[in-house]
């Protein structure tokens, strides 16, 4: 019995991962354009690497000189990062969130996530620089990846995972982003986080 039913768990195992793959379009195709992006970028000359990526950084030098343009580039970009633990993050985060909001609205939280998470850290790195608490050579700052999308993402999840368990997800997840901010609370990345997780979490109409 045992036997049989590990048996038809095997077979039926190919189809689960398609059936799981094709359903959600936007993260498998996102995830496979951030890959091949990634080893295109792995064949380049490490200096001519470094300038494809500062060039499609969102820091301050980014967003004045073409500020869509980066937006959207800085997110098929990722700073040395396993294809393991992309296809991880992807299926347990991404793909979950597609499966339930749909498409169209699981691609808002990304961009919203993304964009005002990058909007506003960056913000607070101008003030900082206006003030004299930070250096000039931060508006040139490599700032680039799919972690704050990633962020906002793992926090609209949430609203999906019943109570009780919501609450010890939350506290997990808030307490991660909150904790590396707490170390480091001039890492601007740090902040972006923090600000994705609490937009994510904003995004609770979006939620069917």
């Amino acid at each position: 019995m045992s036997f049989n039913y590990c048996e038809g768990v095997l077979s039926r195992l190919p189809s689960d991962v398609w059936h799981y793959v094709r359903d959600a379009p936007g993260t498998y195709l996102w995830l496979a354009a951030l890959l091949a992006a990634s080893r295109w970028l792995a064949r380049l000359p490490a200096e001519r690497a470094s300038r494809v990526l500062v060039a499609n950084s969102t820091n301050l030098t980014g967003l004045r000189r073409a500020p869509l343009t980066v937006l959207v580039t800085s997110a098929f970009f990722t700073p040395g990062t396993s294809w393991l633990f992309c296809l991880v993050t992807y299926s347990v985060f991404h793909a979950p969130a597609e499966h339930r909001l749909g498409t169209w609205r699981w691609l808002a939280v990304v961009a919203l996530a993304h964009v005002g998470a990058t909007l506003i850290s960056q913000g607070c790195v101008a003030g900082g620089i206006r003030a004299g608490r930070r250096p000039e050579s931060e508006r040139e700052a490599p700032d680039y990846g799919v972690s704050y999308a990633l962020a906002g993402v793992a926090a609209v999840l949430a609203y999906r995972i019943p109570v009780p368990w919501r609450i010890l997800y939350l506290v997990v997840l808030v307490g991660f982003h909150v904790h590396g901010l707490a170390r480091n609370r001039r890492d601007f990345t740090a902040l972006g986080h923090v600000c994705a997780v609490a937009i994510g979490l904003g995004c609770f109409w979006i939620v069917p």
